[in-house]
């Protein structure tokens, strides 16, 4: 047996990190003295601890590890294998996002030394004046914290292709996201998920045409928010005011585009002219 201090030195654990193992029950004591409440591991409990901390190291959370030494022997391996592979693809998106963050910075510093000012590519945003067909979308609505966009994608349009390949429904479009959030909350955001069908089923409703402002964004989606930024932009200076919830349209699909250049996103905003319908210099 190791007390918990020769446990802790081996495992490169704090004490107090065990002590918190043990009230989640991820890890507990083979022992604990009656008398004096010392604990105890027993050496059997090495590699279960070393397991704990290769997790760690691959970025699953507690409540994920907790998860992988709950399930049965027997069909341990294949989902470890399964769950391994999932979490390598999500660092390599991370992976992914950090190289073009720095091929950004890159370009940025360049700019900066020859007197280009760091934002200029707002000036090169088009934005397009566009007449869109009403779209019948299979959808799922849900509440989204910024943590949950990443998994989430996936997630739910993964589920919604699951549906029309059961149901055998007809594709007419790509995967589209709509925000109907009024304004951005980290913890909660009212976002829908949604491909456009033939068939009108049981979860489609209708998406309305109509007049919009739209512009084609070829790059990461972390460029987004300039995007959306020149689009609130134009649509002021031009007049218009926005009927409807704003939505992307995914053309390329992120798990086939091997850069971040190559992913192309439509944005478009819902809108009309405003009463007063002054186009502003």
């Amino acid at each position: 047996m190791l007390s918990i201090g020769e446990f802790s030195k081996i495992c490169r654990v704090s004490t107090k990190t065990l002590r918190y193992y043990d009230e989640i029950g991820l890890i507990n004591p083979d022992e604990i003295n009656p008398d004096n409440g010392y604990r105890y591991y027993s050496m059997r409990q090495l590699k279960k601890m070393l397991f704990i901390n290769r997790l760690k190291s691959y970025h699953f959370s507690l409540e994920e590890i907790k998860a992988v030494l709950e399930w049965e022997e027997d069909q341990s391996e294949e989902k470890l294998c399964s769950a391994l592979n999932r979490k390598r693809r999500e660092i390599q998106e991370k992976l992914n996002t950090l190289e073009y963050t720095l091929k950004q910075m890159s370009n940025d510093l360049l700019n900066l030394e020859q007197g280009i000012p760091m934002m200029s590519h707002l000036d090169n945003i088009e934005v397009q004046l566009v007449e869109t067909e009403p779209m019948n979308i299979l959808y799922i609505r849900q509440m989204m914290s910024s943590d949950d966009y990443a998994a989430g994608y996936g997630k739910f349009f993964s589920r919604l292709y699951e549906k029309i390949t059961a149901e055998k429904l007809t594709l007419l479009g790509t995967p589209m996201t709509i925000y109907h959030s009024p304004d951005y909350n980290p913890a909660r955001n009212d976002t829908e998920f949604a491909i456009p069908i033939e068939e009108t089923v049981k979860g489609t409703r209708d998406l309305p045409g109509g007049l919009c402002a739209k512009s084609v964004l070829k790059g990461s989606y972390s460029e987004l928010t300039s995007v959306y930024a020149k689009l609130t932009e134009w649509v002021e200076n031009e007049g218009y005011e926005l009927v409807n919830s704003p939505y992307e349209v995914y053309v390329t699909d992120p798990n086939q585009a091997t850069v971040a250049e190559n992913m192309v996103t439509e944005v478009y905003f819902p809108m009309r002219k405003t009463s007063i319908g002054v186009t502003r210099e």
